[in-house]
This record gives C-alpha cells, structure tokens and sequence, in this order.
C-alpha cells in the first residue's frame, strides 16, 4: 500500500501556489510594460506645435480604442453603482418605514395589555366583593 505524507502533500500545494503566483505576476508585469510602451509618447512632454510629429495613426487608434474601453467598462461600472445606491436608498426608506409600523404595532399592543390587565383587576375585584356579599348572606 502506498501512502503519501502530508508534508509532501502540503509542499506539493505550496509548489502549486508558488507556480501560479510568478506566473501571474509575469502576466501582470507584461500587460504593465504593454500599456508603458504603448502610451509612453502620450506622457512626453509636447514640444511646440509646429515640431510636434504626427501621432502615428495605429498608435491613435490603439488610444481611442482603450480610451472607449475605459469609458464603457466605467460607463457600466458607474450605472451599477447608482443603481445599487438607489436600491439602498428605496431599501432604507422602507426599514424606516417599517421599523415605525412594528413601533405602532407594538404600543397598540402595550395599549391592549395595560387595558385586560386593568379589566382583569376590575373583574377581580368586584367577583372578590360578591363573594364577601355572598359569604355575609350565608353567616348571618
């Protein structure tokens, strides 16, 4: 029978996770030297209008395109957010709204106990004085 120890185990994950983290920092550090070099020229500064060289028209449709992707994904992203605060707000009005009515419910309900308690005691009272009346008629 063949057994695997748990530390081989564990250092195999680890293995697996450090893999996955260079791979991805390797990505991430690509798409980074991508976006530098692709608008790198955008952040020199301009030199006067007339020594100015043309943008390269690639290079000018590359910006307007992620330039539309930026305003699209935060377009969205912006819409989602308002909706979702709007939501909150219709959601808080009526927790509000609500948490007054069961505040109203519960004091009707306060109202109503105090009410049969004092009709309880009122009952009580005037029962304990038949039965004195009805113990006075049978002594004498």
């Amino acid at each position: 029978m063949n057994a695997i120890r748990p530390e081989k185990i564990e250092a195999a994950e680890t293995e697996t996770v450090d893999n996955n983290l260079a791979a991805v920092t390797e990505v991430e550090a690509g798409i980074r030297d991508f976006v530098r070099n692709d608008i790198a020229y955008l952040r020199r500064p301009a030199a006067t209008t007339t020594d100015a060289p043309a943008l390269d028209p690639s290079a000018e449709a590359t910006v307007t395109n992620v330039n539309s992707l930026i305003q699209r994904v935060a377009g969205t992203s912006l819409a989602e957010i308002e909706n979702l605060i709007s939501e909150l707000e219709s959601l808080r009005d009526l927790l509000h709204a609500e948490g007054q009515r069961v505040q109203r419910e519960i004091s009707g309900y306060a109202q109503l106990s105090q009410a049969a308690m004092k009709s309880t005691r009122m009952i009580a009272d005037n029962v304990a004085q038949w039965k004195r009346a009805a113990d006075g008629l049978r002594n004498s």
